[in-house]
């Protein structure tokens, strides 16, 4: 069941240019039930107003301060690598879009991360070299990269398109809408609040265009609510 979905993007800034082409991050939240577990799917999308904005990476993925809870740990995967083997856990699992496995029993119950396109073997996302350093504790980073169940607590870590010519992270091309392109899926227990994160995202006009960036905010309900509340827009803009 969707209960939460956002296309609006508050307090925007924008310096250097004359329009916005981002325009701030959507969620949509689906309850979920799988293997006796109560679930929620979040799904994160980059929102633009350009016909062919191209994401081509994001990174400085971090916590909002305040979260009440452990925001780098918590997510469900059911993917098929090594890790995991198809089986629902909070244990085991890999970040890689590559491994969700199957379209129905699998991938609406795992944890991804992705630029655009299929959540499928031939996805062309990977993990940059920040999710192998830094952080702290259990969450610092080490050789698994994005093979593990919880994410790195350094506030760098991100994943890129490793073939852009593909135009796989450009709204339009499919599966992305004319507007949207998926960069996430968090799956996290009912009971738990959702992941809420800063983070940066690398884009141009995918026709030979400089590369923006753009900084934004997802913030989405506490447990029990079903509408979002509210979206940190887009700050400190610049063209390279």
């Amino acid at each position: 069941m969707k209960i939460g979905i956002t296309a609006a993007a508050l307090g925007l800034a924008v310096s250097g240019v004359a329009s916005a082409a981002f325009t701030g991050y959507s969620l949509v939240a689906t309850n979920v039930t799988n293997s006796g577990q109560n679930l929620t799917r979040w799904e994160v999308f980059a929102t633009f107003n350009g016909p062919t904005d191209t994401v081509l990476n994001v990174f400085n993925l971090a916590a909002i301060s305040g979260y009440p809870g452990d925001p780098f740990s918590g997510f469900w995967h059911k993917d098929n690598s090594d890790y995991n083997g198809g089986v629902l856990s909070q244990q085991y699992g890999t970040w890689a879009p590559q491994l969700t496995g199957s379209a129905t029993t699998n991938r609406p119950f795992d944890s991804y991360l992705l630029i655009g396109g299929n959540a499928t073997a031939s996805n062309s996302s990977n993990a940059d070299p920040s999710w192998n350093s830094g952080g702290s504790g259990s969450h610092a980073g080490d050789s698994r990269g994005w093979n593990r169940p919880d994410l790195v607590n350094n506030g760098t870590i991100g994943w890129f398109n490793s073939s852009p010519p593909n135009l796989q992270g450009r709204v339009g091309v499919a599966p992305n809408t004319a507007t949207q392109v998926k960069l996430a899926q968090f799956v996290v227990s009912q009971s738990a609040d959702c992941p809420r994160f800063t983070l940066r995202i690398a884009y141009n006009n995918g026709q030979g265009g400089g590369v923006v960036f753009a900084d934004g905010t997802f913030i989405c309900p506490t447990p029990g609510a079903i509408a979002l509340l509210g979206l940190a827009g887009l700050a400190g803009r610049r063209r390279r």
